[in-house]
């Protein structure tokens, strides 16, 4: 005994399947750098899916590192998942492809973080700085300035 599926049947097993929501559609992060004082040493941009490690251990994050450039920077992170992030930038003046600090653990390079979050006697928390990627959004624009 053999089955027919009609056309129609066809047509609607396909609208069928395009009402299903893309559960999960990857999304880009897009981090433009300003306040870059000069051409020298790279920008790196971490991007931290939790707050373990976040903003200084590269290690813990997804990193993309650009030449600096005094007009700024553009990073671009790819196939991100929705869910909640936090993105640290640092102009690694010396090339050594960390953030260097002073005896007391402060940066001595520029760096910032999403939001914008600058507290003067601590590093920024990752509740701070965090944002939302949703399942339709796309392309995430984030302008994050660097300074000391």
């Amino acid at each position: 005994m053999s089955v027919q599926i009609t056309p129609f049947a066809r047509l609607a097993w396909l609208l069928a399947l395009s009402a299903l929501p893309l559960n999960g559609a990857a999304a880009e992060i897009v981090v433009r750098v300003s306040g870059v004082t000069a051409a020298n040493g790279e920008i790196g941009c971490a991007l931290f899916e939790r707050d373990k490690g976040f903003p200084m251990d590269n290690a813990s994050a997804r990193v993309r590192w650009q030449a600096a450039a005094a007009e700024g920077v553009t990073c671009r992170f790819a196939d991100v998942v929705p869910g909640r992030y936090a993105v640290s930038v640092v102009h690694d003046l010396n090339n050594n492809r960390r953030v260097d600090t002073n005896l007391i653990g402060l940066p001595t390079e520029a760096w910032g973080v999403s939001n914008g979050v600058r507290p003067t006697l601590r590093a920024p928390r990752f509740d701070e700085a965090a944002f939302i990627v949703k399942d339709n959004d796309g392309e995430t624009v984030l302008d994050v300035a660097v300074g000391r």
